[in-house]
This record gives C-alpha cells, structure tokens and sequence, in this order.
C-alpha cells in the first residue's frame, strides 16, 4: 500500500525560507517520479514541481522557479522541496505524490495517492 507522510511545514516571514519532506513506502521508489503539488486558502490544486526517478530530470511552475528546489533521496526513499525567498502566495497546503507532469500528477492525487499535507504559512 503507497504511503506518503510530508512535513516540514510551519510559519515563516516574507522571505524565509523552508525544507519539506515527504517519507515514502509501500512502493519501488526508486522508478517512480515524484512531484509536489499544493492547495492555497480558497484555491484548486496547483502542481508545483515534479522529478524524475533518478533526480536528473527537475521541473516547476513558473512562480516557483529560481525559488525552489526539488531533490529526491532513492536510498532513503524521501522527497524533498527547499523553498527560499518565500512570499505570502506561497501559503498553502502542500502534498507530494507520484508522477511528474502536471496531469500525471494531479491524476494520481486523485486517485488517492497523497499524505495528509504539510500546512505552508507565509505571513509577517
């Protein structure tokens, strides 16, 4: 059974920075993209960034870019997301999930394959 648990999520200010992680099991990790996507107050499901299975192939939405940066550990079977320089619209809940464009993404999350999310608040 796939099981992803994010964290990493908090207050920050305008500007800060935060590292999220998501822990895997319950499937080869190794083979599979990842992605990120989150859910801002009031708004739809936004796919964030995606990697390949081995972590070369990296990609993201416009607004995020030059900003964050997705890595992936195989061996540890964890994704990771380091946000810098974040801005209130950044503020949202955040899940990851298999996949790595945006429609394969978003397809598997709604085929259930997410955790619980990790609440992003960007606010001074």
């Amino acid at each position: 059974q796939v099981q992803l648990v994010e964290s990493g999520g908090g207050l920050v200010q305008p500007g800060g920075s935060l590292t999220l992680s998501c822990a895997t099991s319950g499937f080869y990790f190794a083979s599979w993209p990842m992605s990120w996507l989150r859910q801002g107050p009031g708004k739809g499901l936004e796919w964030v960034s995606g990697v390949g299975s081995s972590g070369r192939s990296k990609d993201y939405t416009e607004s995020v870019k030059g900003r964050f940066t997705i890595s992936r550990d195989n061996a540890d079977k964890m994704v990771y997301l380091q946000m810098n320089n974040l801005k209130p619209e950044d503020t949202a809940v955040y899940y990851c999930t298999q996949g790595y464009a945006e429609e394969r993404a978003l397809q598997m999350f709604g085929n259930g394959v997410r955790g619980q999310g990790t609440q992003v608040t960007v606010s001074a």
